[in-house]
């Protein structure tokens, strides 16, 4: 049996995507209904934990088209899809401003960039989750309670289970509600549920052997629904197999004031990260996310240490937001000292000999300007606030912090056009089928795993796709 509901809009996921997507048809006469799985008032999901951060490929939102097409260019080392570049950054700063007139206040964060356009009331500088009547929370309310006065709906405690196809055209969405099985008709589908993060299955099968062994640095409920959905009826994905995340104490996974904050990014990109065979695994100039997907593909992502000294301790310090210095203390996180290399081999359990020879010849390599001739080498030209030059490893003491993997969500998924289409296998938009925020790729990834912005993605994309969604459905006057 079960229930059947109709909409001019049906759309998956009830983040900053999904309701940016409901709003926009909404606010052009579409009725709009919003399938969120949560099932609480406030739910969980990456967009009401998040630190609140509006930036593409860390810059302002309204640094103008051309500027932001160069910088996603520059992240991504050009392993992007040009056309959505392209469409992402013309429509970034109109994004950043409908926002605002949502009534959503954005303050000043920092002095970076990257930080002009931070939700207020901010979450607090300080480690663990500290998001309730905060950042992304209040954004979530606003936007639903916005969404609710044109007449849209959210539905929570719904899952979406299964897409509706006839004759080639997306119309609908079968969903369960606890034992209850509901079936939306719609003019338009739009798939805004965000990443597989959660999905140890997807994880294991396009990111890590050892999903369990990877910090789960999110709100625990991606987990690719409508990238499976999708796929089951013929669309196309990106590559799938890069995430945005960083590196963390391996502490954190059992300590949960140990994440989101402080990373280890800016002691590994300063020292180097190395195995459990005491050698280096990945070029740690490029940098926190790159290296965390190092991390995680290693054959125990628990493995990885980081090897420093007291310089790039006491440098860490005036590093960016929550610092391992002091933080990692404060927070209970495990740091190693000892005065000499060998005894810091025995204190990590790490292999002497070896740990000794991969901190001579990194050494070697900082002072004779010859990272070529490491392996892996060493890259200088990343320009990023989670890296740093490399600086020797010589003034005692010296220090080890375990390492583990921090997963916040993946960076591939639906293949997508400028407008928003999901496109299938074959090549042609899927009629009906839209997709935004963390469930789509092409944005972000590659071989250089270049972060280009969760948030903003959410938001440009979720209004794109609502706009498409409503220029097709043609809603009914009601």
């Amino acid at each position: 049996m079960g229930q059947d509901m109709n909409a001019d809009v049906v759309i998956v996921g009830g983040g900053l995507a999904g309701l940016a997507a409901g709003l926009t048809a909404a606010a052009g006469g579409a009725r709009v209904s919003v399938l969120e799985q949560g099932a609480d008032p406030r739910y969980l999901c990456n967009s009401r934990i998040t630190m609140g951060v509006f930036q593409i490929a860390l810059n302002d939102m309204e640094s103008g088209a051309a500027a932001l097409v160069g910088a996603i260019t520059q992240a991504t080392r050009g392993h992007v899809d040009p056309a959505l570049a392209e469409r992402y950054a013309g429509e970034a700063a109109n994004s950043i401003r409908w926002l605002r007139a949502q009534s959503i206040r954005l303050i000043r964060g920092g002095a970076a960039a990257a930080n002009l356009g931070v939700l207020s009331p901010p979450v607090p500088r300080r480690p663990g989750l500290h998001w309730e009547g905060r950042a992304g929370d209040v954004m979530l309310r606003q936007l639903t309670g916005n969404l609710e006065q044109l007449g849209g709906a959210l539905h929570r405690g719904v899952r979406a289970r299964e897409l509706v196809m006839e004759g080639g055209h997306c119309v609908g969405v079968v969903a369960t509600r606890g034992d209850e099985t509901l079936r939306w008709r719609g003019g338009a589908v739009v798939i805004a549920d965000g990443g597989f993060q959660a999905n140890p299955d997807l994880v294991r099968q396009h990111i890590s052997k050892s999903p369990e062994k990877l910090l789960q640095r999110n709100a625990g409920t991606g987990r690719g629904d409508g990238l499976l959905m999708a796929q089951a009826i013929g669309a196309d994905v990106t590559e799938l197999e890069y995430f945005y995340g960083h590196v963390q104490s391996r502490d954190a996974m059992h300590n949960a004031t140990l994440w989101p904050y402080p990373t280890m990014d800016f002691l590994v990109a300063a020292g180097m990260a190395v195995d459990a065979q005491a050698e280096r695994f990945t070029d740690e100039g490029l940098a926190g996310v790159a290296i965390a997907n190092a991390v995680a593909r290693l054959d125990d992502p628990l493995g990885a240490i980081a090897i420093f000294d007291q310089a790039i301790w006491e440098a860490s310090a005036k590093t960016y937001v929550m610092s391992a210095n002091p933080f990692l203390i404060d927070a209970g996180g495990t740091l190693l000292r000892a005065d000499t290399i060998a005894e810091l081999a025995d204190r990590t359990g790490l292999p002497g000999d070896a740990l000794a020879r991969t901190v001579a010849d990194y050494n070697h390599a900082v002072e004779a300007n010859e990272f070529s001739k490491l392996t892996p080498p060493r890259s200088l030209d990343h320009p990023h606030p989670w890296g740093s030059r490399p600086m020797p490893i010589r003034q005692p003491p010296f220090v080890a912090v375990p390492l583990c993997a921090g997963l916040t969500y993946t960076m591939g998924g639906l293949k997508v056009d400028p407008q928003a289409r999901v496109l299938h296998t074959q090549g042609q938009p899927i009629t009906g089928l839209f997709a935004a925020g963390g469930s789509i790729g092409g944005l972000e990834g590659g071989p250089y795993v270049g972060y280009t912005g969760g948030l903003a993605k959410a938001l440009v994309f979720g209004r794109i796709a609502g706009a498409s969604a409503l220029a097709l459905c043609k809603p009914k006057s009601h």
